[in-house]
C-alpha cells in the first residue's frame, strides 16, 4: 500500500486489546533460546522485528516451533549455539541485532550479520568496542561503527570491568547484560557517560531474574553478574502488551473525549512507557488504571496543557507528546531526546518536518523539539513516514483535530503493530 486516507475525526472512544511488547517479546526469544530446557512464550507480538529474531534463532539451530495462537515454544541450547556458522539478516531490528550480536561474540562460532540499508547506519561501534575489550574478534564489513558485522571465535577475559558508553542506546547495555552470563565467568560493567532509557534495562535485569540470573548493580554506573550463572527456563512465560503502542490510542482518548481503555498492559507493567500516563496526567487528561488496563479521557474543561519536560526515561512514548503538543493550549518543549537521531530515522528532523506539514511552528535542537500549536491544523496533509513504524503511528492521531490527510508508505507500522491502523478505525469517529 504506497498510502492511506484517514477522514477527519472528532471523537475517540472504546477498547483495544494490545499486541505484545516488541522489547519484551524479543528479549524472551533470545533469553529461552540461551537457557537450559524448553520454555513457552505466550502473548508474542507477531511483527516483522520478532520474525527477524525467529528466523536469526532458528538458522542458529534452536527449535522453534508455534505451540498455538500468538504462542512459541523454545527448546533452549544451554548457552551454546548448536550452528557455528551463520549469516543472519536483521532487517532493521535493533532489539535484534545488539544482543544477539553480544551474545554471537561468547559463541566461539563464525558468524556475519546484515540488515537494511538504515540498520547500516544505525551505530553499534560502543558495543563493539566494549566487546573487543574483553578479546571479541569482531569485524566491521562497511562502514566503521556500523553493521554489517563480521564475527569469529574469541579469547574472552573478564578480569577488568567493561566499560561501555550508556548516552547513545541502551540496547548496547542490555545486550553485553544479557550475552555475559555465556561465559561463565564473574563480570562488571562500568556504564561511561548518562545512561538513557534506564527503564528499559530495568526490562532487561527484570527478565534476566526470571530466566534465573541475578544481576547486582550500584546505581545505574555499575553492574556485576555472578560467575558459573547460566539461564533456566520459567516454564512458561507472557508478554505484556506493549506501552509504547498504548501511547497512541492513550492520546486519542485524551484528544477525542474518550474514554479509551487499553488492555495487556497497566498498574503492574515492567515497561518504563506506562510512564506516559504521568505525562497524560500533567496535560489535564484523566487517567484510570487497573492491574492490566489503563484508561484515558479529555480534560474535564478546556484543551491539554502546554509541556516542557524531560523524556530521556520514555523516548519512544515520547514522540507522541509531540503530536499532543498540537492540541496542547501553549508552546511544547521536549528535552533530552537526542536518541531519537540514531532509530529507525532521525526522529527529530523526521518529526519536525511532518509537523511542519500540518500547520506547526517547529524549532528543532540537538536533543529538543519545541512545538507551537497552530491555530488551526492543515488540511490533506500528506505525511511521509521515514519507514519508521512509529512516525505513521503518532500522525494518524491529527485526524482527530477534524482534517483529513494521508499517511504515505503506511505499511511500516508491520514492524511492531500490523494491525494498526484497523484498531486505530475502531475507537475513532
Amino acid at each position: 500500500m504506497e498510502y492511506l486516507d484517514l477522514p477527519p475525526a472528532r471523537r475517540a472512544a472504546g477498547t483495544i486489546r494490545l499486541p505484545g511488547s516488541k522489547s519484551i517479546s524479543n528479549r524472551c526469544l533470545l533469553l529461552a533460546a540461551l537457557a537450559e530446557g524448553t520454555t513457552e512464550i505466550r502473548d508474542l507480538l507477531d511483527s516483522d522485528d520478532t520474525r527477524v529474531m525467529l528466523a536469526a534463532l532458528r538458522k542458529l539451530g534452536i527449535d522453534v516451533a508455534a505451540s498455538g495462537p500468538d504462542a512459541y515454544r523454545i527448546a533452549g541450547c544451554g548457552g551454546a549455539f548448536p550452528v557455528k556458522q551463520a549469516e543472519l539478516f536483521m532487517g532493521n531490528a535493533g532489539t535484534a541485532i545488539r544482543p544477539l550480536t553480544a551474545a554471537l561474540a561468547c559463541s566461539a562460532g563464525q558468524y556475519r550479520l546484515a540488515g537494511v540499508p538504515r540498520m547500516h547506519e544505525r551505530p553499534i561501534g560502543d558495543l563493539v568496542d566494549a566487546l573487543r575489550g574483553i578479546g571479541a574478534a569482531i569485524g566491521y564489513l562497511g562502514n566503521e561503527g556500523f553493521p554489517p558485522l563480521e564475527i569469529n571465535p574469541g579469547d574472552l577475559h573478564l578480569e577488568a570491568p567493561i566499560r561501555v558508553r550508556g548516552d547513545v542506546s541502551s540496547q548496547f547495555l542490555t545486550a553485553l547484560l544479557m550475552a555475559l552470563p555465556l561465559t561463565g565467568q564473574e563480570a562488571r560493567i562500568e556504564v561511561v557517560g548518562e545512561l538513557i532509557s534506564k527503564p528499559y534495562i530495568e526490562i532487561t535485569l527484570n527478565l534476566m531474574q526470571r530466566f534465573g540470573v541475578r544481576v547486582e548493580r550500584s546505581g545505574w554506573q555499575r553492574f556485576w553478574i555472578p560467575g558459573k550463572a547460566g539461564y533456566r527456563s520459567p516454564g512458561v512465560i507472557h508478554v505484556e502488551g506493549d506501552a509504547s503502542s498504548a501511547s497512541y490510542f492513550l492520546a486519542a482518548g485524551a484528544i477525542g473525549g474518550g474514554p479509551v481503555r487499553v488492555e495487556g498492559v497497566g498498574r503492574a507493567s515492567i515497561q518504563g512507557d506506562v510512564r506516559f500516563v504521568d505525562a497524560l496526567r500533567a496535560m489535564g487528561a484523566q487517567i484510570d488504571m487497573g492491574e492490566n488496563w489503563i484508561s484515558a479521557s479529555a480534560p474535564p474543561a478546556g484543551k491539554l496543557k502546554a509541556f516542557d519536560a524531560d523524556f530521556n526515561h520514555i523516548p519512544d512514548a515520547a514522540m507522541t507528546m509531540a503530536i499532543l503538543a498540537l492540541f496542547a493550549d501553549g508552546p511544547c518543549t521536549l528535552r533530552n531526546i537526542a536518541s531519537w537521531r540514531v532509530k529507525e530515522t532521525d526522529r527529530i528532523a523526521a518529526m519536525a518536518t511532518e509537523l511542519r506539514k500540518v500547520g506547526a511552528p517547529v524549532e528543532e535542537g540537538a536533543d529538543t523539539l519545541r512545538v507551537m500549536p497552530p491555530r488551526q491544523l492543515t488540511a490533506n496533509a500528506a505525511i511521509d513516514t521515514y519507514d519508521d513504524h512509529r512516525m505513521a503511528m503518532c500522525f494518524s492521531l491529527v485526524a482527530l483535530g477534524g482534517v483529513p490527510l494521508r499517511i504515505n508508505q503506511p505499511n511500516c507500522v508491520a514492524k511492531t503493530f500490523p494491525e494498526y491502523f484497523s484498531e486505530f478505525a475502531k475507537i475513532v469517529q
